[in-house]
């Protein structure tokens, strides 16, 4: 001790600890509450309080004993670097008090040492135990109430921390300044800080235990952040909000069960549409959620799907590195604009749902790597932490905290923005250990597979969570193996997904199209194999953004042929797409035939509608997603082998298909003839169920749609004659690279 007191130049005598006082000098403290804030002392063998304070910007202090003004204490100089204190003699019992300082002015102000905890020992149980799935209620910043003062409560997990302090422009981001408590073994910090107020800017810095590290990190819990390429994050009460959607959220289970017509625009908020006579600046929330509802609505999508709008500090990630799990990006705005256009998508019968990465997250040292000084969200080993792909780390499903913190992500999302689903990016690479690694670059689990089984486990309880609390939602898997009931329940072996990306198909069907039409008929099991798995799960049939990237070109860029057959060639691709089972989505941009690749630092070429081949290929996908609602056949049974039936898969001499779409009412189908070649086929029989009169309701070679007009007028009559192990056929004339859809009319 005699040392210790020897580093210290006291001015005037202290009730405190030296030791603890040179603690507190250097930021070193693990429990300021300790020292600082009022305290039953005893002098002189009587009881006393000691009120002390670390001020290192103070030039005088006084302590103001409750609302009496002539109570006025000044607080004694301890050390000349600010720490003060004021000893009450004879005092038996705590009292209210604030703090006056004088510097550029006199300044009062509550001290926040007197407070109370205000996480529960039930709070930290429930963390601790990896079920406390409202986290985002305790932990983060908290506009709130305690012992009548209004002011911010600020909680974090870092067990591994000697010492984290709040910091920012309210205390000059000075870490001695506002220290914080930590709860016994629980790893939790917290603070409140009294006449905090909402937008103040803060990050935590953490005092680590081990190598000296010292590290300002943004709050994995704040609901909002600077905008780029600042990384603070920002005091927001999230409550304000009044919802109108009652009326979409009443009827949400029925509008995506999955007996409902689903068809998903793939959407990147930054470059769907910005504003060009603003030097192309990139639209807010509310302005997005007006133009986007006029968009989709005249389209007849179902559903919004957004790239995510997860902060993130890279706009080149697309939103797929994320650094604030519970904050939308500000680069659209505020946390209450995103709710506004949430509800008012909702207001217009549009359905919302996010990409969500709990798969992987950026190194950025802002972030969760290396949280605390130490490995804390990722593995420790490399082999497990690193991502070969992305050079992102990869969490560690294995630890509760970890667990708990994704989960109450997926939950704050579906609870508190009232979204309708959540698409989550990159399984496979969750599922595999081996996910894109050589031999020797990767730890078998227990059993010596290759299964993640803590991330299986995590997946599986994600699911079960977020189906529990808010059913009639969709979860969507990215997955692009052959894992199998990746959209089966949990209880019968499955990972619970809803749905699941088909990344065959569209790999499938998308090798198909680039083909000149003469060497497709080498081809066709391009697309029929993908109904020979169709329904082992349910499928989400995808046109998505990854397609239209990194060289792969635009989707009317991949058709070959001359300009009006890449058209011929686009609606075709779209009209089997709408016809086959499974769910659909497409990419923006899709909907008009966007020649260029997805630049996500621009705005779609939304100038091209000024093209008539263009305009029609709109109205033909708004066309589509017309009949995918209107006709049940197209849509009620997308995931049972009844909902479809051949009718020809065998003439791939002439890059023609015939099937059928059903729905569950009996006589409740569609015929779907394809024509995948420039040459136009008449005389051409197509078995049928019924001798009744077939109405043609969609022709892709309509002029309507910038077709060559081989249509067949109002339809067809079938005759009594069997063909293609139908009792029936009708007799056509086969549009070149077209699709026709007739509904039988008794």
């Amino acid at each position: 001790m005699g040392k210790m007191a020897a580093r210290i130049k006291l001015l005037a005598k202290t009730t405190a600890s030296l030791e603890e006082i040179e603690l507190i000098l250097r930021a070193e403290h693990a429990d300021p509450f300790h020292i600082l804030g009022m305290h039953l002392v005893e002098v002189e063998g009587k009881s006393a309080v000691a009120i002390r304070a670390f001020l290192p910007r103070a030039d005088h202090a006084w302590v103001l004993r409750g609302q009496d003004e002539g109570s006025v204490v000044p607080l004694q100089r301890i050390h000349p670097n600010g720490f003060f204190e004021a000893v009450f003699p004879g005092e038996q019992a705590m009292f209210p008090y604030r703090l006056r300082t004088e510097y550029a002015g006199q300044h009062e102000f509550e001290d926040p040492y007197r407070f109370p905890p205000f996480l529960s020992d039930f709070d930290l149980h429930l963390l601790a135990e990896g079920t406390h799935h409202n986290t985002y209620e305790k932990l983060g910043a908290h506009v709130t109430e305690i012992a009548g003062v209004r002011g911010v409560a600020f909680a974090v997990w870092a067990p591994n921390a000697q010492r984290v302090s709040v910091v920012g422009n309210f205390n000059d981001w000075d870490g001695r300044r506002h220290p914080m408590r930590v709860r016994g073994g629980s790893g939790m910090w917290e603070l409140f800080i009294p006449e905090l107020r909402e937008g103040e800017i803060y990050k935590f810095e953490i005092k680590g235990r081990y190598h000296n590290y010292l590290g300002l990190k943004t709050d994995p819990f704040g609901f909002y952040t600077e905008l780029r390429p600042k990384t603070a994050s920002v005091v927001y009460d999230i409550n304000r909000y009044t919802w109108h959607d009652q009326a979409w959220m009443t009827e949400r289970s029925a509008r995506q069960g999955l007996n409902a017509p689903v068809a998903m625009y793939e959407v990147h908020l930054g470059s769907w549409r910005r504003a060009p006579e603003e030097n192309h600046r990139v639209l807010n929330y509310r302005e997005l959620a007006e133009q986007l509802a006029d968009h989709v609505q005249k389209m007849g999508f179902t559903h919004v799907q957004l790239l995510p709008v997860t902060e993130h500090p890279l706009d080149e990630s697309w939103g797929y590195q994320t650094t604030g799990y519970f904050a939308p990006t500000s680069r659209h705005g505020t946390p209450e604009d995103f709710m506004y256009f949430v509800d008012h998508l909702h207001q217009r019968g549009i359905g919302v749902i996010l990409d969500w990465v709990p798969a992987h997250f950026p190194s950025d040292a802002h972030g969760l790597a290396f949280f605390d000084g130490t490995h804390l969200f990722e593995h420790e080993d490399p082999r497990l932490r690193e991502h070969p792909d992305w050079g992102t780390r990869i969490f560690n499903y294995g630890r509760t905290e970890v667990r708990n913190f994704l989960w109450t992500s997926a939950l704050f999302w579906l609870e508190k923005y009232h979204v309708d689903g959540l698409r989550v990016d990159a399984v496979a690479s969750m599922l595999y250990l081996d996910y894109s690694r050589k031999a020797g670059e990767w730890v078998p689990n227990a059993f010596g597979g290759n299964e993640n089984l803590e991330a299986i486990d995590f997946v599986k309880r994600f699911n079960e969570l977020a189906h529990q609390c808010h059913p009639g939602i969709l979860t969507i898997a990215e997955e692009s193996t052959a894992w199998a009931m990746v959209s089966r329940p949990t209880y019968v072996g499955g990972l619970g997904f809803s749905l699941k990306w088909n990344m065959g198909w569209m790999h499938d069907t998308l090798q198909y199209f680039s083909n000149e039409p003469i060497f497709r008929k080498y081809h066709q099991n391009n697309l029929t194999f993908s109904l020979l798995y169709a329904f082992n799960e349910n499928f989400v049939l995808v046109l998505s953004h990854d397609e239209v990237v990194h060289g792969k070109r635009a989707l009317l860029a991949k058709m070959p042929g001359d300009y009006w057959q890449q058209f011929a060639n686009l609606r075709a691709l779209y009209a089997f797409l709408y016809a086959h089972p499974g769910k659909k989505l497409l990419f923006m941009g899709g909907e008009f035939g966007q020649w260029n690749e997805w630049d996500a630092a621009k705005s779609l070429d939304w100038n091209l509608l000024d093209y008539e081949p263009h305009r029609k290929l709109q109205e033909l996908v708004a066309e589509l997603n017309h009949l995918c609602r209107a006709e049940r056949a197209l849509h009620e049974i997308d995931f049972e082998y009844t909902g479809f039936e051949w009718v020809d898969s065998h003439d791939a001499d002439n890059s023609v298909l015939a099937f059928l779409r059903k729905g569950k009412t009996p006589g409740d189908y569609l015929v779907v003839v394809c024509n995948f070649t420039p040459v136009p086929r008449q005389g051409y029989l197509v078995g049928v169920p019924e001798a009744c009169f077939y109405r043609e309701i969609l022709n892709t070679d309509d002029a309507k749609f910038g077709g060559s007009g081989v249509t067949h007028g109002a339809g067809r009559q079938a005759l009594p004659l069997a063909w293609h192990n139908q009792p029936c056929h009708v007799e056509l004339t086969l549009p070149p690279l077209g699709v026709i859809y007739l509904k039988p009319q008794r």
